[in-house]
């Protein structure tokens, strides 16, 4: 193998490590991108379903405001009645029971409000100002504020001078009412008006209402008198009708005081831009879908409806979904991770596998051009080695000194080239039978019949260095498809190698079984040198060796032979304990 092929290989050798160097961190980015999608996933899959339930409360909220509507308009179209019958049109329309009550309500509902105005007259400092944004607020054409003799004190506008005709007044705990809500104003047509007198007698308050008001307390009271026919349904925290200007028309439980950003939301319901607006907020411990819905009467919208629906429910389904949607994805999770090192571990398996072939085809390579290489070396050095050898034993003959000193030393030279032509000899022998390993000429044999004779014929040059030969047949008699001669030298070359690793006294076990029936196991072992791991990886490479004047082609033809015979060595050693060459052929027969 020249020092470029070593090089190339080496760089091929780097290059897949650093290729699979790389591999755990690409695993580890598919996992992460895995991992994100199952929980992108997860988490589109609770949003959705979020997004669900409060579709379903916003149709529940729909549903409710849809009912105080129809209720509401049922109670403005009595309401409408009662008007047109008291102002006396000319279109007569028949009363029923139901039409007097949105009456009563909104005689009530203003004299409350002038109860509200008497209280802050006690309470507080009242102006014409402070009455003119009472009046504005509130959509009533007049608030006036009378003493004992009838004089205005506060007025939110110019007080008629004409004095409005005296009512009978309806008298309730000790307070006097004058109702004229239906008719005329002095001489102001359809403005009415309700005048409250104090129970102490020390003054008057004075309401009046044009067409405009009318219509806006009608409205006011009819939504006020449906909340309370709705009643209170499950789930509902609160519901609240208010008008454009923020007052609020009629009220079913606390709600929070403060809109907290809702302004921008009731604004976009009250100019039609939205048909429902909801957010989520936190309210009396309990998390509420606050809902705004624009409130319709006679197809025009005179407000919007703020109701809060309660979560529990809702948030029980998503925190059930949660855990569900955890529990699966885990599970997925799982699984992918699962597979993705099975792949892994496969694909380094593979690429091991794939290095193994590569490394043999290469060594496979290298080894026929040195097969090659090899025959023709030794055929063209072993004729001039026999002239070498021929011509030696002529001068031996035919020219040996006759002095003793001279002959002597001409002896010991024609010996040592007699020497050295027998070591060239037995390295173009070796290097031949290298060249010829391939060619094998396969019969059954008993594996351990051939053990048998190498180690009887190895016993002698063994017990000679101190070295015992231990064996161990067991019951086997195992046979397989083998060149018997090439398996003999492959074990004499084993068996060769573990005596020279031994440098004192030693022992060298070989033993055969049988392993699951499939396979026969040689094990050579012995208590030698031993060899480092790096030794391991090298010892089958034609140019290594560990001897002097040795050329490291014994083990590598006994690799080369062994696995001509399908067969497979592995090799164990510890450095100072000995080496164990383990041997697998698989079975022919029994």
């Amino acid at each position: 193998m020249t020092g470029q092929e070593r090089t190339e290989f080496s760089q091929d050798s780097s290059s897949q490590s650093e290729k699979r160097f790389f591999q755990p961190l690409a695993v580890v980015v598919v996992i992460i991108v895995f991992t994100a999608l199952v929980l992108s996933l997860g988490i589109l899959y609770i949003e959705r379903l979020d997004n669900t339930l409060v579709g379903f409360m916003e149709t529940r909220g729909l549903d409710i405001v849809g009912t105080v509507e129809k209720v509401a308009q049922e109670n403005l179209t009595y309401l409408y009645q009662s008007l047109r019958q008291e102002k006396g049109k000319n279109t007569f329309v028949p009363l029923t029971d139901a039409s007097f009550s949105p009456q009563e309500s909104l005689i009530r509902g203003l004299v409350e409000f002038a109860r509200e105005v008497d209280i802050i007259w006690k309470t507080e400092d009242l102006s014409d100002e402070a009455l003119m944004r009472i009046a504005e607020r509130e959509d009533l054409w007049l608030i006036a504020v009378l003493n004992e003799r009838g004089n205005v004190i506060f007025q939110s506008r110019q007080f008629p001078h004409d004095t409005p005709p005296r009512k009978p007044p309806v008298t309730t705990r000790h307070e006097e009412i004058i109702i004229d809500l239906f008719n005329r104003f002095g001489k102001l047509d359809e403005v009415g008006y309700i005048a409250l007198r104090r129970k102490d007698g020390s003054g008057t308050i004075v309401v009046a209402l044009d067409n405009q008001g009318i219509r806006y307390w009608s409205t006011r009271i009819a939504i006020k008198k449906a909340i309370d026919e709705v009643g209170w349904g499950e789930g509902l925290a609160y519901l609240a009708v208010m008008g454009q200007h923020g007052s609020i028309f009629g009220q079913s439980g606390d709600m929070p005081t403060a809109l907290n950003g809702g302004n921008v939301l009731a604004e976009n319901v009250l100019s039609g831009a939205l048909k429902i607006i909801s957010r989520k907020i936190a309210f009396q411990g309990k998390n509420i879908l606050e809902i705004y819905i624009p409130v319709r009467l006679d197809k025009k919208v005179v407000g919007f409806a703020r109701l809060g629906l309660e979560r529990d429910r809702t948030d029980t389904i998503l925190k059930e979904n949660r855990y569900a949607m955890f529990i699966s994805t885990s599970f997925i999770l799982m699984i992918g991770i699962l597979s993705i090192w099975i792949l892994y571990h496969n694909q380094n398996r593979h690429l091991v596998r794939m290095e193994e072939m590569g490394f043999k085809l290469h060594q496979a390579e290298r080894l026929s051009a040195l097969g090659q290489l090899a025959a023709g070396v030794a055929h063209e050095i072993r004729n001039p080695l026999n002239a070498i050898s021929m011509a030696t034993q002529r001068v031996q003959r035919e020219y040996v000194p006759e002095g003793g000193e001279q002959k002597e030393e001409f002896n010991h030279m024609i010996g040592v080239i007699r020497d050295e032509i027998r070591r060239l000899n037995e390295i173009i022998e070796e290097f031949i039978t290298f060249s010829k390993s391939r060619r094998l000429e396969l019969h059954d044999h008993s594996i351990v019949e051939v053990l048998q004779k190498i180690t009887s014929l190895m016993e002698e040059e063994a017990s000679s260095k101190g070295i015992t030969i231990q064996t161990d047949w067991g019951d086997n008699n195992t046979k397989i498809s083998m060149d018997r001669n090439k398996m003999k030298q492959a074990f004499y070359n084993i068996l060769k190698n573990a005596m020279e690793s031994i440098s004192d006294m030693g022992t060298i076990t070989v033993s055969v079984e049988t392993d699951n029936k499939d396979r026969v196991r040689v094990k050579i072992s012995d208590t030698g040198t031993g060899l480092t791991s790096e030794e391991i990886n090298r010892i089958f490479n034609p140019e290594y060796t560990t001897k002097e004047k040795g050329l490291g082609l014994g083990l590598t033809l006994a690799h080369e032979i062994i696995r001509g015979h399908r067969g497979e060595i592995i090799v164990q050693s510890k450095v100072g304990e000995g080496t164990i060459f383990e041997i697998l052929f698989p079975v022919k027969s029994s």
